[in-house]
């Protein structure tokens, strides 16, 4: 079950990077998931760190965030 979870994160990650501005509605169509369930992804994934919104619902932008400390050809300096 959990990777579904994180498959299903990888896929929203992939569409928000395709387009920063996709709306819950959009990720929906395209996951075939519930506006619900991808409400639900997204407060996981903003939770874990990966996800961050930028600006106003209307208008603002979602901005995936690069953890490098969990890349391993990545080293931190």
């Amino acid at each position: 079950m959990e990777n579904v979870r994180e498959e299903t994160g990888e896929k929203i990650i992939n569409l928000i990077k395709e387009n920063p501005k996709i709306t819950t509605k959009e990720l929906a169509d395209k996951t075939g998931l519930s506006v619900k369930s991808i409400e639900w992804n997204i407060k996981e994934l903003k939770d874990k760190g990966l996800l961050r919104r930028i600006g106003a619902d209307r208008g603002g932008h979602w901005e995936v965030v690069v953890n490098n400390e969990n890349e391993p050809d990545n080293p931190q300096q």
